[in-house]
């Protein structure tokens, strides 16, 4: 049906055709301009199809996204991610979402618009807005979409919900999963920070490799309180490692 439409109600060839045209635009900075090495692939070989949890480091506000959708997009019509061709993208992965703040997607000028039909699960931040630390209620709605998402494929989450390499992970994340019960898979990325500017639209240094490494599913006893799996995510993706790198990279 030519208005079939996936589980948020986005039509789904428009999708698709969104997330293929931005695939190819991006094609070139991430395979040409700069590398790819991903670690971990064989882990999204035996992923189920639905309710899994990606939970990463962020970097960028939509390289770090995009990248993964490339990665996804790959999986799905089993390219080598050696060979160089973008052809996987005439046929993207589209149950896949990516969770955004609302203010970043509706700021951002005409490219986040563009995304945000790419999957992006857009929620109101409870702690910060305009750049100002707040105190506000839970976003309800985006909490209800994730749920959807997750109930309909794979959804790529940055727990810390800012680009800040050693921000605290979010208390929502532990909600998220224990309420879920999702396959949560950790990812650590790197690079993107020296290679764009903080949207990922710019470059700031060329010839980067951009580094992805998925890590085996978290073993989680989903009973456990919400501080023990904090812990576990933020350990998970590495971010005590991250902030000990940062320091060393600021004091160069």
């Amino acid at each position: 049906m030519i208005f079939k439409r996936d589980i948020l109600g986005q039509i789904i060839w428009l999708k698709r055709l969104v997330i293929g045209l931005v695939g190819i635009i991006t094609y070139t900075r991430f395979y040409k301009v700069n590398k790819v090495a991903i670690n971990g692939i064989e882990i999204l070989n035996k992923l189920p199809n639905q309710n899994v949890l990606f939970v990463s480091n962020h970097q960028t506000y939509f390289a770090d996204v995009m990248v993964m959708y490339h990665i996804f997009c790959r999986l799905k019509n089993k390219f080598d991610q050696y060979k160089k061709s973008w052809t996987y993208l005439l046929s993207p992965r589209t149950e896949s979402f990516f969770i955004a703040a609302e203010e970043t997607m509706h700021k951002g000028g005409l490219i986040p618009k563009v995304l945000a039909y790419a999957g992006a699960i857009t929620v109101k931040r409870s702690w910060r807005s305009e750049g100002k630390n707040v105190a506000r209620e839970l976003d309800t709605a985006g909490v209800d979409k994730i749920h959807l998402a997750l109930k309909s494929g794979w959804v790529i989450s940055f727990p810390q919900g800012t680009t800040s390499p050693y921000a605290p992970i979010r208390k929502g994340t532990a909600h998220l999963i224990k309420d879920n019960k999702p396959l949560v898979v950790p990812v650590v990325i790197d690079g993107f920070r020296r290679a764009f500017d903080k949207k990922g639209m710019k470059y700031k240094k060329k010839g980067t490799t951009l580094q992805i490494r998925f890590k085996e599913p978290l073993q989680l006893n989903y009973e456990e309180d919400n501080q023990t799996i904090i812990e576990l995510v933020k350990q998970a993706i590495e971010q005590e490692d991250t902030m000990l790198e940062y320091k060393q990279m600021t004091k160069k």
